[in-house]
Formats: structure tokens, sequence, C-alpha cells
């Protein structure tokens, strides 16, 4: 099944928010209004959205994908008008030179550029070294200090500009995919398991603050309390030059989802997964993951409570981190129908504990 051409409209929409850490109401709100309809939908306090179906069964499901996204936040405003940040989330600083931005101020986006000393004014020791965000500032046009506090304020939070394109009939870059990719996939899993019989309570989270510590799927399981946890992520393409596969394992865009065996999955959930994958021709694509365990949400949801069953979906992603990362729609359709089939096939008696 393609997505529709809602579907899809969706995905740019949620694609174009501004949610850096920490400030994700944009993102909330494209997410929420999404869903309503087919699914009962709630905000917490931390500001995760939580789509809900079937809630009175006794046996829960939830999904995570976080739409929060890397960033940045003022710290100091110069005499000349330059804004000083710091990095919220994990920046590579060698991408961050000549970008545009958005500060998200009270009153709207304020427009700017990430700049820098020009190369030609640098020492010849300098121009091979990366400079240090500290070292770098963003001018918004103001003259002076004055005209720059008329329209933002130290706090404010700033994102990479909005960008999303398709490339060709499957393959998009944006700002943001890590994990607006795996939100629009929570959603997407919640609105075709509204159309299905299900024997399981199912709990779609779009989960904030992931990129400084998981810190919103560890709020949201603690509240669902669910027996079986998805976490819904970006993972690396090794189809690039020097990115060595006997490290990081042979990945390719649009080839399939990516199933993980780690410590953070579950054993029994992951034969379900594989299982639900080869009854239904769904590609997969099996990784071990660059660590052996946390990066995710997966790692606080298994660790909620007594312990949670989990495992990790993971969509194949270029350039992670930067502003043009990129994803396929092919390896985003094979998770919704993984993760629609196995859920719609739960009893809702299974366990999950790992024993012969």
């Amino acid at each position: 099944m393609a997505f529709s051409a809602e579907s899809l409209k969706f995905l740019e929409a949620l694609h174009r928010t501004a949610s850096p850490t920490g400030y994700e109401a944009e993102a909330a709100k494209t997410f929420r209004d999404y869903l309503k309809g087919s699914c009962n939908v709630r905000c917490d306090v931390l500001g995760n959205t939580i789509a809900s179906l079937n809630e009175g069964a006794s046996m829960r499901v939830m999904l995570s994908g976080h739409y929060d996204e890397i960033g940045f936040q003022i710290v100091y405003i110069s005499e000349e008008g330059l804004l000083y940040f710091r990095p919220n989330g994990g920046i590579d600083k060698l991408n961050v030179p000549s970008s545009e931005v958005d500060i998200i101020t009270a009153k709207g986006r304020v427009p700017g550029v990430i700049g820098k000393k020009p190369i030609h004014l640098l020492k010849e020791d300098e121009r091979g070294r990366a400079v240090e965000l500290h070292d770098m500032w963003i001018d918004i046009g103001a003259a002076s200090r004055s005209e720059a506090e008329e329209l933002v304020a130290v706090g404010d939070p700033v994102v990479m500009r909005e960008n999303f394109r398709m490339l060709n009939a499957n393959r998009f870059i944006s700002k943001g995919c890590d994990d607006k990719i795996g939100a629009f996939i929570v959603a997407e899993t919640m609105k075709r398991l509204a159309e299905r019989k299900l024997n399981v309570a199912v709990f779609g989270v779009g989960s904030v603050q992931e990129e400084v510590g998981l810190r919103g799927a560890t709020v949201g399981c603690f509240g669902i309390d669910p027996a079986v946890g998805f976490a819904i992520d970006v993972g690396f393409a090794t189809d690039l030059p020097d990115i060595p596969k006997k490290r990081y394992g042979d990945i390719t865009l649009g080839k399939g989802i990516i199933l993980c065996k780690s410590c953070d999955n579950n054993v029994v959930l992951g034969e379900i997964l594989r299982d639900t994958a080869k009854n239904n021709n769904i590609a997969y694509q099996e990784s071990v993951g660059h660590r052996a365990t946390g990066g995710t949400d997966t790692a606080a949801i298994q660790m909620t409570r007594a312990g949670v069953a989990t495992a990790l979906l993971s969509v194949p992603n270029r350039y992670m981190h930067s502003q043009v990362e990129m994803c396929d729609l092919r390896d985003a359709e094979a998770a919704v129908e993984l993760l629609t089939e196995t859920i719609a096939n739960f009893k809702g008696d299974e366990s999950f504990i790992p024993v012969r």
C-alpha cells in the first residue's frame, strides 16, 4: 500500500515544523491535528502527544517516535546585534557554518544565518580546523543590540530553516528527519490500526526531548505502563563511500525497515516481527546497531517500571544530524505495514519472557 496524498501532505507539514528539543509545540499540534477523529488524543506535561485506541483492553502496546529536533539556543546578544548560541542536542559543528536558521520567538519565527570569519581572513593554520560553535554567531540583519532585542531574546530556541524536498518518487531530504519520519510512522500506523479490530490497547506517542536523554519516552511510558513498546527512529544507511560495512553492517536506502538485534530488543518480540515480515512479504534489513544499548527511546521504554518487551525499528538515513538528511518512503511504508500487521494480530495474552 502506498501512502495517500493526505499522508504525504502530513509528512511534509511535520518536517516543516520548528520543534527544537524542549520546544516542540509546533510539531505536537501538527501531529495532534492529524490524528484527531481517528484516535483519542491528549498531551502530557512534557509535551508528548499520546493517541490511543481500544484503551480498555488489558494488554497495552506503545509506539514512540520523537518529533524533537537538534538545534541551538541563544545565550548572548552582542553590541553589534549578533546572536551567540549553544547547541541543543548533538550538533556536528562541521555542518553548521553558513546555515540558514529560524529563531523561535514569542512573536513567531525570525530568520537568520550562521556566520563565521571569512576564509580569506583566517590564518593558514586555522583553515584546516573546524570552527568551534562559540566562535560562530547568528546574524539576523540587526545593526545593534537594541535592534536585535526588538526581535529576539536570550533563551530563544533556534532550528535549521525548513527545507523539505522530494528528490524523486521515493527519496526526500529535510532537516529533522531524525526523527520526524519516526513520528510520521507512528501516526500512520495509528491511522491504519483505527480501521482494524484490535485485541490490545494501542498508544501512539509523538515523544519529546529524545535528543537530550530520551526524556519524553521515559515519562510517556511510565504513564502508559505498556507490556510492549516499539520505538521508531532512524538508523545509519551504509550505502555511501568510506562507511565500513564490516563495522556498521550493510544497510541500504529503500530496501526496507531495519530490525535490530541488541540488548534493547526483546528476543521474543523480535521473532514475532520477523515472522510477520516474512509472512506478509514486508522488506526488512538486519542490524545490530552501532552500540550494544542506548541512544534511542527503546532503552528508556525497556527499563520502565518492571520492564517492557521492546523492539527498535529504524528507518535508513543518510547524512544524520545535518540539514539534508535523506530517507526513502519505501522504508517508511515497510515500517507502517509491519507495525500494523504485528499489532493487529496480537491476541492480547502473549508472553514475551525470553525462556525456552
